[in-house]
């Protein structure tokens, strides 16, 4: 699919409405992934970054897991909304987790202590380049996706289920699938109240 970067920015939504219908070659996604993570910027080049991809039966397991860490804290009698959204998050290709390896940030801190309380804050702005890199680019390829945040309630499964380091830390789920639905309508604050420009 060809589109150019701007139009890929502005395309990255929200989609909860993804299938399993294949877009691109599992190949083509693990590309995107290797070259967000070797080109996406960090503080101190530290690199700290981690990525996994789900797919087929591992991408399903997931959000089985999740299901199961949900109905442990929501009520049998109003799950079903959770049911739902976990579902549509199931209903997708693959799942894209992101960590942080807090092995390389405690080294960093070590090294160059005028920054320790810094390394953290540039480690989550790092994640977050990685995340948008990733996410604009399954949207160039024709992927939806969106953006999840179950942390605390899966990380020591998941960390179990796939032998992840306990140096890893959790830091966002990102379901992707073919679209089935459009997003919503986004709305825009007032440009001007949000940007300065002196000249």
């Amino acid at each position: 699919m060809s589109k150019d970067f701007f139009a890929a920015v502005a395309d990255r939504r929200s989609f909860y409405g993804i299938s399993k219908e294949k877009v691109v070659s599992d190949d083509r996604i693990n590309e995107i992934i290797e070259h967000a993570v070797k080109h996406t910027p960090s503080s101190f080049n530290s690199q700290s970054a981690r990525v996994v991809l789900l797919l087929g039966d591992h991408h399903d397991r997931l959000w089985d897991i999740t299901e199961n860490a949900l109905r442990k804290i929501v009520l049998e009698d109003k799950f079903e909304p959770t049911q739902e959204k976990i579902n549509s998050f199931r209903s997708g290709y693959g799942t894209v987790l992101f960590f942080e390896d807090n092995s390389v940030i405690e080294s960093l801190q070590q090294q160059f202590s005028l920054y320790k309380d810094n390394f953290p804050i540039w480690s989550q702005q790092a994640s977050g380049m990685h995340q948008f890199v990733i996410w604009t680019a399954l949207e160039i390829e024709g992927f939806g996706a969106s953006l999840q945040h179950y942390n605390e309630l899966i990380e020591n499964d998941i960390k179990k289920e796939w032998g992840i380091s306990d140096d890893w830390k959790l830091i966002g789920q990102m379901p992707f699938g073919k679209p089935t639905a459009d997003p919503g309508p986004k709305e825009f604050k007032p440009l001007e109240e949000r940007i300065k420009v002196f000249k």
